[in-house]
C-alpha cells in the first residue's frame, strides 16, 4: 500500500534513486503513490562534492528527509545529509514492517479483495495504531481487545487476529524473581504448594504474559515471566510474587518476595 497525498516538512522517507544529475539527485518514493523528488547537490553529502555518482548509485534505496514541498509546483526537496545512520536503519527497519503488513492484509482478506476495503481497513488500523505492523502486533499480542476500538467488524476482527497470531514474530522480555516461603505446620509442604499455585495465577495472568514457578533449592522457588513489554512483565512478576507471600501468610506461615537468589543452589 502507497499512500495518496504528500509527505510532510520534516518527514523520513524511503526511495529509490532514479536519475542522478551532475546538480542532483531524483528519488522515486516508495511509501506515496506517483511522488519523486529531489535531493540538490548540496544535500546529498556533507562537505565538497566532486561527482555525485561517487555517493549514490541509480536504483539505490535511500532514506531521505524531506525539507520542503511544494505541491502546486508538484516538487519535493530532500536531503541524504540530514539523516543519520541510526535514523536511517530505524526508517528502513519501518518500511520493512510496513512491507510485511502489507502482505498479511492480504493474507487475511484474500488476492480479491477490492481496494476499498483494502483502503479502509489499512486506514482504521492506520488511525488507531499509526502504522498496519503495530495493528497486526497488538492483535497478535491481545487478540480481539486490541481491535475493540476500531470500527472494523466481527469479520473483519477475526482475519486480522488469525492472521497475525500465524505470522507476527512477537518480540518478548523476560523477568525473573524468587519467592522465599516456609511453614511451621505439619503440613507445610502442602502449604507452600498452596503458595506456588497462587503464584501461578489460577487463571489471573492474562494471555499476553507467561509465567512459570520453579524449584532452585527450598525455600526459594524462582518466578519467571515472560511479556511482550517490560512493564507488563514487571507488574505480572510483581503480582505472581504477592500472591505467594499472601496466600502462605493466610496459611499460618511466612513469605517474601525478592529479586536476587538469597540462598545458594543446592
Amino acid at each position: 500500500m502507497k499512500y495518496v497525498g504528500w509527505p510532510e516538512q520534516g518527514e523520513l522517507v524511503v526511495g529509490k534513486v532514479d536519475d542522478i544529475e551532475d546538480f542532483g539527485v531524483f528519488v522515486d518514493l516508495e511509501e506515496y503513490e506517483d511522488k519523486r523528488g529531489l535531493v540538490h547537490v548540496s544535500e546529498v553529502a556533507s562537505g565538497w562534492i566532486k561527482n555525485v555518482r561517487d555517493h549514490v548509485n541509480e536504483d539505490q534505496t535511500v532514506v531521505a528527509k524531506v525539507l520542503d514541498v511544494d505541491e502546486s509546483a508538484q516538487q519535493i526537496d530532500l536531503s541524504l545529509k540530514d539523516v543519520n545512520d541510526h535514523q536511517r536503519s530505524d526508517k528502513i527497519q519501518d518500511w520493512k514492517n510496513e512491507q510485511k503488513a502489507d502482505k498479511w492484509l492480504t493474507l487475511a482478506f484474500g488476492e480479491d479483495m477490492d481496494d476499498d476495503q483494502f483502503r479502509r481497513i489499512a486506514n482504521e488500523l492506520l488511525g488507531s495504531f499509526g502504522s498496519l505492523y503495530e495493528g497486526f502486533e497488538q492483535a497478535a499480542i491481545h487478540g480481539y481487545e486490541a481491535l475493540e476500538g476500531t470500527d472494523l467488524d466481527d469479520d473483519e476482527q477475526d482475519a486480522i487476529v488469525e492472521t497475525a497470531r500465524e505470522n507476527v514474530s512477537v518480540p518478548y522480555v523476560t523477568v525473573t524473581g524468587y519467592v522465599t516461603l516456609t511453614s511451621p505446620d505439619s503440613d507445610g509442604v502442602d502449604d507452600v504448594k498452596e503458595a506456588l499455585k497462587a503464584a501461578e495465577g489460577n487463571g489471573e495472568v492474562p494471555d499476553e504474559a507467561e509465567l512459570d514457578v520453579t524449584y532452585v533449592g527450598a525455600p526459594e522457588y524462582r518466578v519467571r515471566v515472560q511479556a511482550p513489554n517490560y512493564k507488563t512483565a514487571e507488574s505480572e512478576l510483581e503480582a505472581a510474587g504477592e500472591r505467594a507471600v499472601v496466600k502462605i501468610g493466610d496459611l499460618g506461615g511466612e513469605g517474601n518476595f525478592h529479586r536476587e537468589r538469597q540462598h545458594e543452589e543446592e
